[in-house]
């Protein structure tokens, strides 16, 4: 399970979908309707908001808003956008690094005009659901 720190735009068409997929799975462990991936560490930062299943449905907000742009047809039935909006999620400058070298190590493989538009993309965002913050990389993160 990957939930990228990063924004959803820098993805290929493969990532965006396996993203909107993973996220799905993640909304049902963060809603206690799934029991696998409870311990994953891409979700400990969900878990550390006062609400999982909000924070968890914002982040695929934004997910379906980019697939939307490309003219894919995710069901946003499965996304609340309505209710109050989770606070900001803070992700560390570092994390985002390590995610873009990731990323990019994939689409050099797989997606090769993807991976020369991503090394042009220019300043680095991230996923609209986090804050930036100076720091290394998340103590979750594995690799």
């Amino acid at each position: 399970m990957r939930l990228w720190s990063i924004h959803p735009r820098y993805l290929d068409s493969r990532g965006l979908v396996a993203l909107w997929r993973e996220g799905l799975l993640a909304k049902k462990v963060l809603s206690g309707r799934a029991r696998g991936y409870r311990n994953h560490p891409q979700l400990e930062r969900f878990k550390k908001t006062s609400r999982p299943a909000r924070a968890i449905n914002d982040y695929l907000a934004a997910v379906l808003e980019e697939a939307e742009k490309r003219g894919y047809a995710f069901d946003a039935r499965k996304v609340s956008l309505r209710g109050e909006k989770s606070p900001p999620i803070r992700i560390s400058s570092g994390q985002l690094r390590f995610e873009f070298r990731h990323l990019l190590a994939k689409l050099k493989k797989r997606d090769t005009l993807a991976y020369r538009r991503l090394l042009r993309s220019g300043p680095l965002e991230a996923h609209p659901l986090f804050r930036l913050v100076k720091g290394r990389k998340e103590p979750w993160e594995k690799g």
